[in-house]
């Protein structure tokens, strides 16, 4: 689960972290009124869920209310990375001295929560680690106790390199590790974190995302979620029973079992094609699954053809037959589909599908590259 940098600085501040004021604004209105109530300099910021947005022009600076509001206007109703632009962040504009980059993530290497800190801040920190990553200094830590003080003023000392600045980057880390693990997040990342002339370090940008398993126990977290359509069909097939991740491919994929989805997306990618779909309708024998599955496969737009790769095991193949031919009846497509059954009552699933004359085929091989071929008429 993804969140806005506005929540993120909520989160931030809860915690104790140095975060200048800011207002949330939907429209030119609000910011007419917000600016009545600021003197200085604001930054006008696009909250939308994906990186580059001061690229995308998404962020501005505005040195008078006039500017904020003209900004406002320019932001409000954007495209960036084909999100339309509903709300804008004003916050007080801080005078930057130093950029830096600090943030956690959980690492499968180290098997803990590393926490990554850079002095090259305020850039796509995954544009540092292409092309200079040894910029970027690592230091995995222990879950049994946490990042100690000592271990926050050292990277506070590479960092910044003066005993002061480094106690205030130590307080910034700690109460980083503290926020990021008691909100079971997998991303918590300020970037940038700046030094002032004054000699002031402010979170002046921050980024969270969350375990979607661990929601059900952060109910304040959970309440900030706000589905994109990708998001809404993966929660909708997490409530009837299906586990599904939307990809950028144009075949769609129904399948059993997660290791077989996951093979079945190498097979099509093995002979030139591109998933559209991770979807894996479990190991139930009810027809519904896969009704409410082809629903979900023919709503993607990017989808020209699918690919149904079943083994019967505790799913019966006649039963998946008989889901997909009543989801058929019932959604009236003409998808191309390509079928391959195999395993618990297959031959009666394959009979089923025949007599309404759907292609079926013997190995998952040979269903990948008919599901390319039918993927590549319906292109042309």
């Amino acid at each position: 689960m993804k969140i806005h940098e506005y929540q993120a600085k909520e989160i931030f501040k809860k915690y104790g972290l140095p975060v200048p004021n800011d207002v949330l604004c939907q429209s030119v209105e609000e910011v007419e009124k917000a600016m009545a109530k600021k003197d200085g300099m604001v930054v006008v910021k696009a909250q939308v869920l994906v990186g580059g947005r001061g690229k995308a022009g998404g962020v501005k600076l505005a040195k008078t209310k006039q500017e904020a509001i003209d900004a406002a206007g320019q932001i409000l109703g954007m495209d960036i990375k084909g999100l339309t632009v509903e709300k804008i962040l004003l916050a007080d504009a801080v005078d930057i001295e130093k950029e830096f980059y600090v943030g956690l993530i959980n690492d499968r290497n180290t098997k803990s929560v590393t926490l990554m800190a850079s002095a090259e801040g305020g850039v796509e920190i995954e544009e540092v680690a292409k092309n200079t990553p040894e910029l970027i200094h690592k230091f995995p830590i222990d879950p049994l106790t946490g990042l100690l003080d000592f271990q926050a003023r050292e990277i506070g000392m590479q960092l910044f390199g003066d005993v002061k600045l480094a106690r205030q980057a130590a307080d910034i880390l700690q109460k980083l590790y503290t926020l990021f693990v008691e909100t079971d997040a997998t991303i918590a990342e300020i970037n940038p974190l700046v030094l002032t002339p004054d000699h002031k370090i402010w979170a002046i940008d921050g980024k969270m995302n969350f375990d979607d398993s661990a929601l059900y126990r952060q109910p304040e977290i959970e309440a900030m979620r706000e589905a994109d359509e990708d998001e809404r069909k993966e929660i909708e097939a997490h409530e009837k029973g299906l586990s599904y991740v939307k990809l950028d491919g144009n075949i769609g994929c129904m399948v059993n079992g997660a290791g077989l989805a996951m093979a079945t997306m190498d097979m099509i990618k093995l002979y030139g094609g591109e998933p559209a779909n991770f979807l894996d309708i479990g190991g139930s024998s009810n027809p519904q699954k896969v009704v409410d599955a082809m629903n979900i496969l023919i709503s993607d737009k990017n989808v020209n053809a699918v690919m149904i790769n079943i083994f019967g095991g505790i799913t019966r193949c006649d039963d998946v037959a008989r889901g997909l031919i009543e989801a058929l009846d019932t959604i009236k497509s003409d998808m191309p589909i390509v079928v391959r059954l195999s395993g618990t009552n297959a031959e009666e699933g394959l009979a089923l599908l025949k007599e309404k004359g759907l292609p079926t085929v013997q190995t998952m091989s040979e269903a990948a590259q008919k599901a390319i071929e039918l993927s590549r008429v319906q292109e042309s």
